[in-house]
């Protein structure tokens, strides 16, 4: 049977990666999508000027949720850094947020994500598992 300090030692940073992991995919996703759909900025400061593009993007919900996720990410972040070791977060957190990042520009932005970024990412979870023990 596993103590519950040592069960909490262990969760608590898996906790916090997680939480930074997941708000910082669903900021970089939301911003990507919304940036796709706005289309090119270059055309939008063309036509409405340097403020057109500026209200184009500010405008957006699906950009303002995105820049809020990251914010939230970047909070988690320091939060974890409050309670645990930079050198188990830092990594953990960036190598997951990486993974995430490729499953998520696959499933959720229909992205071409080929083989060699799928072993990239498979080498990273390897990575992370022998940082965690």
């Amino acid at each position: 049977m596993i103590p519950a300090n040592a069960l909490s030692a262990t969760l608590k940073p898996a906790i916090m990666i997680a939480a930074i992991v997941v708000t910082a995919t669903a900021g970089d996703v939301l911003t990507a999508s919304a940036m796709r759909k706005l289309g090119d900025l270059d055309l939008i400061r063309a036509r409405s000027g340097l403020f057109g593009a500026v209200r184009a993007v500010v405008g957006s919900p699906r950009f303002l949720a995105g820049v809020l996720c990251m914010a939230l990410s970047f909070f988690a972040l320091l939060f974890a850094l409050n309670h645990a070791d930079l050198s188990l977060i830092a990594p953990a957190s960036a190598s997951l947020t990486f993974v995430s990042n490729a499953f998520a520009a696959k499933f959720f932005l229909k992205e071409n994500v080929d083989r060699r970024r799928a072993l990239a990412a498979v080498f990273v979870c390897i990575g992370v598992a022998l940082l965690a023990h």
